[in-house]
């Protein structure tokens, strides 16, 4: 009876028939297909002109290949083959990888740039910045190639104002490394140009090769001006790119590259150049805006609306200060009136006047009283009894004028001007003369006095005289 397979039996059978037999193998076809996984695994298929199988590089067997295979890349791979069970393929897993013909190149190439980058070649520090506004430009290429017309036509439409120099060279086969670098070596020699661009369009890599030459990399590391590396596509690198001080992608970007700074001013002048007028245009309409309304307040057009209220006030001030002075005058006026009736009846002279017209008064009136007294007792008939009437009568006379001594006693001492200081009232005397001061006039600025008052005297100095 016949053994029934499963379809996972059958592919292990072959995974093992297939994997003991072929253990080791190398194989050469071109590689297509090729996919760099995100994992870091790189698939890809080898084909020739009949048939083709599919290849897988593993993350950690690729680290040691170098460079990855491009489309197109002939190749000898080696490994051995093995079937991926879940979709029943064979595949082979390689271990390493060579390139045919363009491949040994670059495997040289590759170990060129190890010792190089090795040697500091390629560090940033050693790297020039390139001028802001180079006035002249160096381009070192083939005068017949299509890098050089691709430069001049971006030059010419971005910046018309350039000066360019070219070195013609060869730039592949016998003798173009040597041009290369003797042209890089004379405009440093002759300080020709501010900035430099050396390259070449696309081609293979035996093409590209003269700028992975030792010389052109000497010549571009000693070279004291700045160059742009602009060799073959985008996807190309060379050696010069490495060690350049800028790598462009294409001939046509090297000269972007040298005029960017330039165009940047240029863009950016032309932005503040709009941004200012529009900022004037902003600030002329402002302004305008601003005296149209100011020309519109009405206290613009009249001043005397932003005056009047403080016209008012000055002629409202003024008046108040005319009645309170016209007030103050009278009133000062009062004061100097009373105190020349209060000096007056305060002055020694004039007070022993008025007391000695009242005693020769009152001396006449009892002088008159005696003739009269002496007259009657004449008269009388009785001595005795008419003795006794004059002696009553005249003690009455002179209690009665006792009486009124005694009164004039009180008044006289109630305007004593010593009784007067018990009353509020006080002398100032000169310190100088010590004399009574009766008048301002008598008085002077920081003049010191002396103050009578009713239980003593005090020191005073005159501060102003009103």
């Amino acid at each position: 009876m016949r053994k029934v397979l499963s379809v996972s039996e059958l592919t292990y059978e072959i995974k093992k028939q297939l994997e003991s037999n072929l253990c080791s193998i190398c194989v050469r076809g071109e590689a297509i297909n090729v996919k760099l996984h995100s994992s870091g695994h790189l698939y890809f298929t080898l084909k020739d002109a009949q048939s083709q199988i599919s290849a897988v590089l593993f993350k950690g067997a690729l680290r040691g290949t170098g460079e990855i295979p491009k489309e197109g890349n002939q190749i000898t791979v080696f490994g051995e083959i093995t079937v991926y069970p879940p979709k029943g393929n064979y595949q082979i897993l390689v271990r390493s990888i060579e390139y045919v013909g363009e491949g040994a190149l670059l495997a040289k190439l590759q170990e060129r740039k190890k010792q190089m980058q090795a040697l500091g070649y390629f560090d940033a520090s050693r790297k020039k910045k390139l001028p802001k506004f180079p006035k002249t430009i160096g381009v070192i290429t083939s005068p017949t190639g299509a890098v050089i017309q691709d430069i001049l036509q971006i030059l010419q439409r971005r910046h018309a104002g350039f000066h360019l120099i070219l070195s013609p060279v060869k730039v592949q086969g016998d003798g173009a490394k040597q041009e290369i670098a003797k042209a890089i070596d004379q405009f440093n020699a002759h300080g020709l140009a501010d900035v430099l661009i050396v390259g070449r369009g696309g081609g293979s890599l035996e093409d590209l090769w003269a700028f992975n030459e030792e010389e052109v990399v000497q010549a571009i590391l000693r070279s004291r001006i700045p160059i742009v590396s602009a060799v073959g596509h985008e996807t190309d690198f060379s050696l010069s790119d490495f060690v350049a001080d800028v790598r462009a992608p294409t001939p046509s970007a090297a000269a972007e590259l040298v005029i960017a700074e330039k165009e940047l001013q240029k863009q950016h002048l032309d932005q503040y150049h709009k941004q200012i007028h529009r900022q004037e245009l902003s600030l002329l309409l402002r302004l305008k805006q601003l005296l149209q309304s100011r020309q519109k307040n009405p206290y613009i057009i009249s001043p005397y609306l932003l005056l009047s209220k403080k016209l008012q006030q000055i002629d409202d001030s003024k008046m108040r200060l005319f009645s309170y002075g016209q007030a103050l005058l009278k009133q000062k006026k009062t004061e100097l009136i009373s105190l020349e009736k209060q000096k007056n009846l305060l002055e020694p002279s004039y007070q022993i006047r008025q007391w000695k017209e009242k005693y020769a008064s009152l001396q006449k009136r009892l002088d008159y009283s005696w003739i009269q007294i002496a007259n009657v007792r004449k008269k009388l008939l009785d001595p005795e009894g008419k003795k006794r009437k004059l002696a009553l009568a005249l003690e009455q006379v002179l209690q009665k004028k006792k009486q009124n001594l005694v009164t004039l006693i009180s008044h006289l001492q109630s305007i004593d001007p010593k009784n007067l200081l018990t009353k509020g009232y006080c002398i100032l005397f000169s310190e100088n003369k010590n004399s009574v001061i009766l008048s301002t006039k008598e008085l002077a600025a920081e003049q010191t006095l002396r103050i009578q008052m009713k239980d003593g005297q005090i020191k005073a100095k005159v501060e102003e005289i009103l």
